[in-house]
């Protein structure tokens, strides 16, 4: 074959792999087992674009190279099928979103085989697949019909609770939740009650429960939104109005798990950033409950959660979320317009917004007071934006002495600000010391501050006024959505009582509709089925799953997908674990990382799976930028001025197609015929008739026209050329500008691979020679790097290594079998198609150097004979003299002074001193 041409041999092997199953594993080898897994990707219109794949090919090499060393790998690939911008676009054309989904996975597919990954196809899940989704709606059912147990600290079945209602009422119960919420009974109660009463009983109780939650909810797209989906009071989709609104949502109970997730973060090795994201979302404090009387009705109170109990002398006002249950209770008749106003306004604002905005200081005063729990005092009642319903007990005790946020709303509103300790320096902000002793704190002054808290809670212990408590910042999961593609949740309704399915009548399929948005009298779009009933009467519930439920297990899917017995066979998840290596977004840090593992622990609560944790490592890939770049347009006409030139205009930097820019010069005639409206445009360009653009390193986007995709530089360059560019553009975990000028350097590099085997593009010339030792160095080097690089994950130094090692061969013109083939297979997970064309060529079985053994490194090529020292003169260095490597300082000195070194260098002086520094130089001192 005359010449490297990659479009001939990337599909044929493309192809083999998959009329082959080159990549299936097995669940039963007697291999060492790894798991290799991609966060699998939502299948946009779009297609990939070159920042996509990144982390894609790091895993696929580290999943070839495993092979390599002999291990069975599992290296799956699906899609995240159900979600907003489908059911969106539904909406807008009246398709339904399981078309334009099967399209775009089609589109990924073949972009994905393309880059030549070797993904186990036989494995492929799709969250939409109502065969997947079956058993999402069954974990959903095993959370409906379980509790949390605090003193087993694990989840167990409702029924073990129902058993000790039976028994002795709620008397000795220790369940995870709010215990406020559950009402409390006997025995002969319980045995009293009707079935709906019971399962009202049970229902604050259950992991998957019913509540009524404030939610994001954007009325033009008829649904509710996460936090992440909302930003400045609008949906990110759209862009329509968000408010905060009250409605019966259900929910998971991860805050039972916090604790768990908390210490299993010390059992895994993630990257330091995302366990610490973690823990902050987690936000475990160990404080006090306080409760503040009311002062006109002292049997009611206001609870609040603290961090600093040792303070509340210093509380000057009580805070309250605009949404607080007491709210308007509260108001007086003179404050009433004026706290509607607020609440109105904080309606607009996401809880995101709410919690990043410290610049502005809002409030309004209710009218009404609290009293301090441990003076009696007199506390006003405000209501801020700042305090959310859904955090602790969505009120706030203000200490403006100690935090700066209250410090500012007191500043803002004339309230008094009391400083509590000694050391208190508050006249410029607050100061949050815990440092000194105590002042104006009538039962604590002058004590520190452990003497003080522990004083303090137990004085509000006798008043039954507050407690001791450990608190946590994560709340429960929102699990319902109010719209048509996701996973119908299986709950139907009898006399308003929530049951969930039968196992046996899952899965629960969602039914075809006539239009996907919200009915004309507000119900979520499930509500236009036609008679979509359970057993032909009962009310199936409306709201779909998130987006991330289906995620939140697909890695165990992956091991054993055909089951249609059991969400994982038994012998599949004991065979493979867990996820050995997952390679992903730092994005999912708190959405899916987090929702993961708990249903993992849940899991592992009813005996299902066996790990502690679902992904042992993590690893976050960087972005790779798009490389924008710009015209200059002279204001006022349709005249571009070239970059050298436009500070001599008033110009508007407008963003072009970087496909029509090579290397920062713009194809004009590409230019005009991009949009018609500059099909007439002129130029004013360079002195030698070129146009040079500006470019700016930013965020790949269809907008920017900075998005580069893969397809046309694998046609162009090859999948191969592409996979090692990207490895090489720097450390996997940074962000990396993109450059397509930069592919053909790797274009280069793997020609002059091919010229190794094939000479001057001719035939193949590999001959059964004997190496030389300066060719084996070079291998061994090369292996030795290539070896420690994939294990360390540093691929980009590895494209560094296979470069100067074929650039070293080329010198030595080695074309011997013994040195080329190990490289072949140490270059195989980087450029799988040329290895796999190359192999072959060399005499062996076609498709098989995917499973053959990485070479062994032998330190012995890399010990030198001889060394090399730069001989100097007073630190001058004037010639290199060759010693073997063996010899010592004192035979080196006496060979330097026995040589006619001195004669031709010494200017007739003689040598003072001779210092040798071994394998490194010699200088002679005159």
């Amino acid at each position: 074959m005359p010449g490297y041409h990659p479009q001939d041999i990337e599909q044929k092997w493309q192809n083999f792999w998959h009329n082959h199953h080159t990549f299936q594993a097995d669940n039963q080898s007697k291999k060492p087992h790894y798991y290799v897994l991609d966060m699998f990707p939502y299948p946009s219109g779009a297609g990939l674009h070159v920042g996509h794949p990144l982390g894609y090919i790091a895993s696929d090499i580290v999943s070839r190279y495993k092979r390599l060393q002999g291990f069975n790998v599992l290296h799956p690939m699906g899609f995240d099928s159900f979600g907003l911008p489908a059911e969106q676009y539904a909406i807008q054309t009246g398709q339904h979103p399981a078309l334009t989904t099967e399209k775009n996975i089609d589109t990924y597919i073949r972009q994905l085989n393309s880059l030549g990954f070797s993904y186990d196809w036989s494995r492929e899940v799709r969250t939409s697949d109502p065969s997947y989704y079956k058993w999402t709606q069954w974990i959903f059912i095993q959370l409906f019909n379980s509790w949390y147990n605090l003193a087993a600290d694990r989840a167990e079945s409702i029924d073990t609770l129902i058993a000790q209602f039976e028994q002795n009422g709620t008397t000795g119960i220790q369940a995870a939740g709010d215990d406020e919420e559950r009402p409390s009974f006997t025995a002969e109660q319980w045995q009293a009650k009707s079935e709906a009463e019971r399962m009202a009983a049970l229902l604050p109780y259950r992991l998957a429960y019913q509540s009524d939650t404030y939610v994001n909810w954007c009325a033009q797209l008829g649904t509710v939104l996460s936090n992440d989906e909302v930003k400045d009071g609008l949906s990110e989709r759209g862009g329509y109005p968000v408010e905060r609104r009250l409605m019966p949502q259900w929910n998971l109970r991860i805050t039972a798990y916090a604790d768990r997730l908390l210490q299993g973060l010390d059992t895994i090795d993630w990257p330091e950033p995302i366990k610490e994201m973690q823990r902050n979302w987690i936000g475990r404090s160990i404080g006090a409950e306080v409760a503040f009387p009311l002062a006109t009705a002292q049997d009611q109170t206001i609870k609040v959660y603290t961090t600093r109990v040792d303070t509340i002398y210093g509380v000057t006002f009580l805070v309250l979320a605009p949404e607080h249950e007491l709210v308007a209770q509260l108001t007086t008749p003179e404050q009433q317009q004026a706290v509607q106003d607020y609440i109105d306004a904080a309606k607009r604002r996401s809880e995101r917004d709410r919690m990043a905005d410290v610049k502005t200081v809002s409030g309004v005063f209710t009218g009404s007071y609290c009293l301090n729990p441990i003076n009696g005092e007199p506390v006003p009642i405000w209501l801020a934006d700042y305090v959310l319903a859904g955090y602790g007990t969505g009120a706030v005790m203000a200490v403006p002495s100690g935090d700066q946020r209250d410090y500012l709303f007191a500043k803002h509103f004339n309230l008094p600000i009391v400083p509590v300790l000694d050391t208190q320096q508050i006249d410029q902000e607050a100061d949050n010391t815990k440092e000194g002793h105590y002042i104006n704190s009538e039962l604590i002054n002058g004590l520190t501050y452990k003497d003080a808290t522990t004083k303090l809670i137990a004085a509000l212990e006798e008043k039954g006024l507050g407690k001791g408590k450990v608190n946590y910042r994560i709340r429960d999961a929102i699990f319902g959505r109010q719209r048509y593609w996701g996973e119908p949740i299986p709950i139907y309704y009898k006399d308003g009582t929530a049951y969930p399915l039968p196992e046996s009548e899952l899965p629960l399929v969602l039914p075809e509709i006539d239009e996907y948005k919200p009915t004309e009298t507000g119900e979520p779009p499930l509500g236009r089925a036609k008679d979509w009933k359970y057993e032909g009467k009962y009310e199936y519930e409306l709201s779909t799953m998130p987006g991330w439920a289906g995620s939140s297990w697909y890695y165990l899917r992956y091991m054993d997908p055909t089951n249609d017995g059991r969400f994982v066979g038994k012998e599949a998840e004991a065979y493979w674990h867990n996820v050995d290596l997952y390679m992903g977004g730092a994005e999912h840090a708190t959405g899916h990382l987090l929702y993961s593992r708990f249903w993992y622990l849940f899991l592992k609560d009813l005996g299902l799976v066996s790990a502690g944790e679902p992904f042992q490592k993590l690893i976050n890939q960087g972005m790779i930028l798009g490389r924008s770049n710009f015209v200059y347009r002279i204001n006022g006409t349709n005249t571009f001025v070239t970059l050298g030139k436009r500070k001599e205009h008033e110009t508007t930097a407008l963003h072009v197609d970087v496909s029509i820019v090579d290397n920062d010069v713009l194809d004009m005639e590409a230019f005009k015929k991009w949009r018609p409206d500059y099909a007439n445009a002129e130029f004013i360009p360079e002195d030698d008739g070129r146009y040079v653009c500006g470019w700016e390193v930013e965020k790949m986007s269809k907008g920017k026209f900075n998005v580069v995709n893969p397809d046309a530089l694998i046609s162009q360059f090859g999948a191969d050329a592409l996979r090692l560019y990207e490895m090489f553009l720097g450390p996997l975990e940074q962000f990396k500008p993109w450059n397509t000028s930069g592919m053909s350097g790797v274009s280069g590099f793997l020609k002059k691979l091919w010229r190794l085997f094939h000479p001057e593009d001719g035939a193949l010339a590999v001959t059964d020679e004997a190496p030389t030792p300066q060719e084996l160095k070079a291998l061994h080097k090369a292996i030795r790097k290539a070896e420690e690089d994939i294990e360390k994950f540093s691929f980009n130094t590895s494209v560094s290594t296979f470069m100067i090692c074929v650039n070293e061969l080329t010198t030595l013109r080695c074309h011997k079998r013994a040195v080329l083939e190990p490289l072949l297979l140490i270059v195989s997970p980087y450029a799988p198609h040329l290895a796999e064309e190359l192999w072959q060529e060399l005499g062996h079985e076609a498709g098989t150097v995917s499973y053959a053994r990485f070479p062994e490194f032998k330190e012995e090529y890399l010990v030198e004979d001889s060394v090399n020292y730069p001989v100097a003169v007073n630190g001058k260095v004037r010639e290199q003299l060759q010693f073997p490597a063996t010899a010592t300082a004192k035979e080196i000195e006496a060979a330097v002074l026995g040589s006619d070194f001195l004669a031709r260098f010494g200017e007739g002086k003689p040598a003072k001193k001779v210092i040798v520094v071994p394998g490194r130089m010699v200088n002679v001192v005159v």
